[in-house]
């Protein structure tokens, strides 16, 4: 650009300095003094200078037109490249207003999860010493638990009577009997009827277990012989 424009104006210098010696060439030449041919000279002389000058100047014009119109396509891409920049810009503030939105929402959504998760380590924690409160109160129950089962089976023992003691009591009134001599009867009544049952539920097993063992040996005769007839 700055190399065209210098060109064009040492141009325009020069068309101007033509013309000044356009001018001084008609106003000096002589008319009376020269001869015919020295005249001729003079006329082809100014008429190639004028021609050279008409030249240069439409040289210059067409010089300025073009100029003119690479400085007209400048301009237009002036306003496009304008155009496209703003056009970037808007595209770069939308860009960051949704980037900003998005942060917010995910800091938002984070702040909520973070909330959401201390809630339920809490919870969890209340539950964890609940459950552990709970289980070493259920530990403590069966110890104790655990010690009366031990008194009572010692208990029991200490009311288990042989036949020859509870006879010795039964004779006694009861009025006469302490509680745990009274408990230790009232024990035996309902026990050794128990006893026994038990007793002779356990002889019936045993003689059905030899029965049942005699059938088996039975059927395992009676197969062993059907198969040998089929043979």
């Amino acid at each position: 650009m700055s190399r065209k424009v210098a060109k064009s104006s040492k141009k325009l210098n020069i068309s101007s300095s033509l013309e000044s010696e356009d001018i001084s060439l008609e106003t000096t030449v002589p008319t009376d003094d020269i001869s015919s041919s020295e005249e001729r000279d003079g006329k082809i002389k100014i008429t190639r200078q004028l021609i050279e000058r008409k030249e240069l100047l439409h040289n210059i014009q067409l010089l300025k037109i073009e100029l003119s119109q690479k400085n007209m396509m400048i301009d237009n891409l002036k306003v496009d490249y304008l155009t496209k920049i703003e056009e970037l810009e808007e595209k770069l503030n939308d860009a960051l207003h949704q980037k900003q939105l998005l942060t917010l929402r995910l800091d938002s959504q984070l702040n909520f999860q973070q909330k959401d998760a201390r809630k339920y380590q809490e919870l969890m924690k209340q539950e964890m010493e609940t459950i552990l409160l709970r289980q070493k109160q259920l530990e403590e129950t069966n110890l104790q638990l655990r010690e009366k089962a031990g008194d009572i089976r010692r208990n029991l023992r200490d009311f288990e009577l042989t036949e020859e003691q509870y006879m010795k009591l039964k004779s006694f009134p009861e009025d006469q009997l302490s509680i745990p001599e009274y408990v230790s009867i009232r024990f035996y009544d309902l026990v050794n009827p128990l006893r026994k049952e038990i007793s002779e539920l356990r002889l019936k097993k045993n003689e059905l277990l030899e029965e049942l063992s005699e059938n088996k040996g039975q059927l395992k005769q009676l197969t062993e012989m059907g198969s040998f007839l089929n043979l």
